[in-house]
């Protein structure tokens, strides 16, 4: 029993396939603490770049409207014809913070991760309709933790907003009494002033938020052993992972083979298709075929060979046959045994004669 719960228990760090799985779904780690945090971080940039353009042309439009309010048709067309106007007037004074604010909204989603196109959250689900699912999920540990967190900020917030604002409330209580033309700059100012302290204190809060969504999505992605076991199962079988898994071992092969090349004693060779190394040392049962290849692969055996003197002969039907019965780093079969060994003797006497 203790070994099936060990064994279905989530210890394993996630594989990159599970995590590919994970942003597949949809499921990815997501802060909405962050999300929050550049929509207030962009809207109080917009107010300070954009405030005063705004309201000078929303200003312009209003005091037309206002000094030439008695020349105004109120007829219908005429209304329809003035709201279409000021709407036109009002959203252009507005289009480019607007455009700037949805542009921070988006940026606090792509700075978490990136962008994510998945049906997964369209497909209908019972869970989503059922009442006791509901409950379940506003009475779990998540809500409970989402509720404590919302009351953390609100408190924290209130806490530094109170801070900033204590000090002024002899201004404040003035507020009342001043001037309009007085007012409206110290209004901006204190609103920049909060705005400016409420972006720096959520800051904080969102990267906390966001190392513990992080770490809580990590967690929910970890795997059992089984579940590994099952991957690499899967994987495995997968046809393109068995034609790199294959190419590798070519590869490897390839550059074993070319390696080994130089200790041959004799190459021998079909002069265009194929290509033979053969090793052979006196004490040893038989020859042994250190490399052997086709078309390129024999044509690079055979360079190698020349590079380092290695004797290459030409024996068409030899060639052939050895390399249909041998493997690499097996002896020759024996019915092979007297032609080679012609071969190997006359390799061994053009040695001879060469030192004479």
């Amino acid at each position: 029993m203790a070994e099936d719960q060990d064994d279905t228990e989530r210890t394993e760090d996630p594989t990159q396939k599970r995590l590919d799985d994970a942003l597949k779904r949809g499921d990815v780690a997501k802060s909405q603490e962050v999300s929050t945090w550049f929509m207030i971080a962009g809207a109080t940039l917009i107010l300070v770049a954009f405030s005063g353009q705004m309201a000078g042309n929303l200003s312009a439009t209003m005091a037309g409207l206002i000094a030439n309010a008695s020349l105004i048709a109120t007829d219908g067309l005429s209304l329809m014809t003035l709201t279409g106007k000021l709407g036109v007037e009002i959203l252009a004074a507005v289009a480019i913070p607007l455009l700037l604010l949805a542009l921070a909204a988006i940026g606090g989603n792509l700075i978490q991760h990136r962008l994510v196109w998945s049906a997964e959250g369209l497909k209908p689900k019972l869970s989503k309709i059922s009442p006791a699912a509901g409950v379940k999920r506003l009475v779990s540990k998540q809500s409970l933790a989402n509720f404590l967190k919302g009351l953390a900020k609100l408190a924290l917030v209130g806490s530094v907003m109170t801070a900033l604002l204590w000090p002024q409330r002899d201004r404040l209580e003035s507020l009342v009494m001043m001037d309009l033309a007085a007012l409206l700059p110290l209004s901006l100012s204190l609103s920049l002033q909060m705005l400016g302290t409420v972006v720096a204190v959520l800051a904080l809060i969102a990267a906390a938020d966001f190392m513990f969504q992080y770490r809580q999505w990590y967690e929910r992605q970890k795997m059992s052993l089984r579940e590994m076991k099952d991957e690499f199962k899967q994987t495995d079988g997968d046809p393109a992972v068995k034609a790199r898994i294959r190419r590798i071992r070519e590869a490897r092969m390839r550059k074993r083979m070319m390696a080994a090349v130089p200790k041959a004693t004799v190459v021998i060779t079909n002069p265009t298709h194929y290509s033979i190394a053969l090793k052979y040392d006196r004490g040893d049962n038989a020859p042994v075929c250190l490399a052997k290849g086709i078309d390129t692969i024999a044509l690079k055996i055979r360079e190698v060979a020349a590079q380092h003197a290695i004797p290459i002969v030409e024996n068409p039907p030899l060639a052939r046959a050895l390399h249909a019965t041998v493997e690499i780093d097996q002896e020759i079969p024996p019915e092979h045994y007297k032609a080679v060994a012609e071969v190997i003797g006359y390799v061994m006497r053009l040695r001879r004669a060469v030192v004479r």
